[in-house]
């Protein structure tokens, strides 16, 4: 499967299970059911990834975690805020950086449409 077709993949399970639970929930249960239906549709998902920086040429684990890792190349951060703010979009292109994936993508549950809670971004390399 290609990283786009894993890119519509996260966006469509995203809709179905907020069209199902609706906003108000915590990140954690939303990133659980994103990951089962993900799963039912035959993709890898590891969650609470940990993600070291190198410093001084040392891996350092400072306490970092990708929510979900889909496929070992898209990234997706949940969130459950208000609004999305330009530190999460930092923080994702960070991880896509540090992790050297291409593709990832925020996703805001706390919104009435999902369309309107997902942030595509790419890191160029």
């Amino acid at each position: 499967m290609d990283i786009e077709e894993v890119g519509r993949n996260i966006v469509d399970g995203a809709v179905k299970v907020h069209r199902a639970l609706g906003p108000g929930l915590l990140e954690s249960a939303y990133q659980r059911c994103l990951a089962y239906e993900l799963g039912k549709r035959g993709l890898r998902v590891e969650c609470e990834v940990v993600l070291p920086i190198v410093y001084d040429s040392q891996r350092i684990d400072a306490g970092y975690r990708i929510d979900m890792f889909v496929e070992g190349c898209v990234i997706v951060e949940n969130k459950t805020v208000e609004q999305l703010l330009p530190i999460h979009e930092a923080q994702l292109l960070t991880y896509l950086k540090l992790r050297d994936c291409r593709l990832g993508f925020l996703l805001n549950w706390n919104v009435p449409l999902m369309k309107r809670g997902i942030k595509r971004m790419v890191n160029n390399l």
